[in-house]
């Protein structure tokens, strides 16, 4: 919903008094002028504390970034973030229009609507920044390859997932493929389990896949296959306290992975006291 209050530049009139003398250094703002300060202020586009004032022509650049945007879907309690996150976006120099083509990709390419739009922008604000051409366009194409479905929903890991160069999902893939998946099977893994894309190789995946092939003894591509969510849960919190409390029950290869590591502890330490 658009804010009642939509901010509007006064122009500054003469003093034609010849006795009158303003101040050297100093812009003196008139009521209305005023208000369009504190309004930014409010929305945190400019920062509470700031002493100097703002000249006219800036608070109007500044303004007309602040109804685009309001124009796409974001209310004014989104503008801390966005301020926060991409200060650059309510610089004196930044042009809002130049917005557009990200706009249009989640719209029409993504089939967003206004609100999943700008929720998924608010989930990374970043996503503004990049290039439709060589990064949104390319990364959504592969994703939708792998599988990857309702990439509109405004979630932060939608957000980031299509906020990643192609090059970077790939790495995921290829490391699939070196401890012996297919590029199906690793395109299916990657589409059951999107959150994968986020995960380090080095200090989640490989040390996950290796506890799982060394130490419980299973057939590591055959289990992560139809339990890629495996990949999802703690090594140190979940994995390897489960399997060695069903090890020393001797029951640890009986149980399977969705099993083991689906329930929660009361029902899980309640069946294997």
């Amino acid at each position: 919903m658009l804010h009642s209050y939509i901010p509007t530049l006064c122009k500054f009139l003469p003093n034609t008094n010849p006795n009158f003398h303003s101040p050297p250094h100093r812009l003196k703002f008139n009521t209305s002028q005023r208000e369009n300060l504190r309004y930014l202020k409010t929305l945190g586009v400019i920062h509470p504390h700031t002493k100097t004032p703002k000249s006219p022509e800036t608070l109007a650049h500044i303004l007309s970034t602040v109804n685009y945007l309001k124009s796409k879907g974001f209310s004014d309690p989104n503008f801390s973030r966005l301020a926060f996150l991409c200060p650059n976006l309510f610089s004196p120099e930044f042009d809002p229009t130049s917005l557009e083509p990200v706009f249009d990709f989640l719209t029409s390419d993504l089939s967003a609507s206004v609100e999943e739009s700008s929720g998924l922008v608010l989930k990374c604000p970043n996503i503004l920044e990049s290039n439709v051409e060589f990064c949104l366009r390319p990364t959504l194409t592969y994703l939708r390859k792998l599988g990857i479905e309702k990439l509109n929903t405004p979630t932060t890991l939608n957000s980031h997932l299509l906020n990643t160069r192609v090059d970077k999902l790939k790495e995921k893939v290829r490391f699939l493929r070196s401890l012996g998946f297919s590029y199906e099977d690793s395109a299916r893994v990657c589409g059951r389990l999107p959150a994968i894309f986020g995960y380090s190789i080095e200090n989640n995946l490989r040390p996950k896949f290796e506890y799982l092939v060394r130490d419980m003894k299973r057939k590591g591509v055959e289990e992560v296959k139809g339990f890629p969510q495996y990949f999802a849960f703690s090594l140190e919190r979940r994995i390897r306290p489960r399997h060695l409390h069903l090890k020393q029950r001797k029951v640890d290869k009986e149980i399977p992975l969705k099993r083991m590591l689906m329930w929660g502890d009361e029902r899980f330490y309640a069946k294997w006291k």
